[in-house]
């Protein structure tokens, strides 16, 4: 039973977060997307730190490790992450986006390979790497009516994925000494601000040019309080539960959901260059990890060993 709920509480997380690409998609309709993110992240950090003040939960940073994560990991995975990904998602659907970012778990860990001495660059993972782009190239599939369209859209949306990986490597070996909960209020308040000043920096992307309609206004509750907030801490939460490598499989069940809502709501058509696209950066991952994909598998599958007889 406990395994039953585990399941469907991933499930549950893969249809938030699959949904979430939907939600943005509506949202782009009326917001220019820096903007957009910005807002979004503004009400997840506002939410997050009323709660820590509410339950007496409120640290700040005070190590080195701690100012080095949030400051990394908030503004690329939270603030450049996000704009990209918004500004792709302009371009390509929520399910080729879903499908793109896919890759992150391909190139985190030949990104950390390269980087720490501690890890060797593989030929699994350079294999992984790319078969991983291979799929890229395949989702590319040029149209010859929106060539520049879906080829900026792709560029962004890799962009995004990229810059969701890097700090993953920078960050390590850090080990932040607050809790969970805290250090997500502290990323998503360095992003807010990265992604403020990216609305002042960029052309195009001003808050008067936002038109906040019944429909834009509901993407961006879901995104804030239920895809970010919810999202996130059901995620961790699962993440204590199946460990990194189950909960990797979490990047090629969202796609599932993302497409299924942009169909069911938008009405957005699922192509066979996505779906191909889609087997090769899940053929990339499981080349990647292989030999811890096997280590588990073997755990999973294999029975416990019987309590020596009396």
């Amino acid at each position: 039973m406990s395994r039953l709920r585990t399941t469907g509480r991933f499930l549950l997380l893969c249809a938030i977060w699959g949904t979430a690409f939907m939600a943005t998609d509506v949202g782009l309709v009326d917001l220019p997307p820096v903007p957009f993110a910005a807002v979004r992240f503004d009400i997840a950090t506002v939410l997050l730190f009323a709660a820590l003040v509410a339950t007496g939960g409120l640290e700040r940073p005070r190590t080195r490790d701690d100012y080095v994560y949030v400051l990394v990991a908030g503004a690329l995975m939270i603030g450049a992450h996000h704009a990209f990904l918004f500004a792709g998602q302009q371009y390509v659907t929520g399910a080729v986006a879903a499908v793109l970012l896919g890759l992150i778990p391909v190139v985190t860990p030949a990104l950390t390979r390269l980087a720490a001495s501690d890890d060797r660059f593989t030929a699994n993972t350079g294999v992984g790497v790319v078969l991983g782009f291979a799929g890229v190239v395949v989702i590319a599939d040029p149209d010859p009516a929106n060539l520049l369209g879906s080829t900026i859209g792709i560029t962004l949306v890799l962009a995004a994925a990229l810059t969701f990986a890097i700090p993953a490597v920078i960050t390590h070996d850090t080990s932040p000494s607050m809790s969970f909960v805290a250090t997500q209020a502290w990323l998503m308040g360095v992003g807010a601000v990265v992604l403020h000043v990216a609305v002042f920096a960029l052309p195009g992307q001003s808050f008067a040019d936002a038109s906040w309609t019944p429909s834009a206004l509901a993407a961006t509750a879901y995104l804030s309080a239920v895809a970010g907030i919810g999202g996130f801490l059901l995620y961790f939460r699962l993440l204590d539960e199946l460990g990194p490598i189950e909960m990797s499989f979490i990047e090629y069940v969202i796609p599932l959901f993302a497409a299924l809502a942009g169909w069911l709501v938008l009405g957005q058509p699922v192509t066979l260059a996505t779906v191909g696209g889609f087997a090769c950066i899940l053929a990339g991952f499981i080349a990647a990890k292989w030999t811890a994909l096997r280590a588990e598998l073997r755990r999973i599958v294999e029975p416990k060993a019987s309590p020596p007889a009396d």
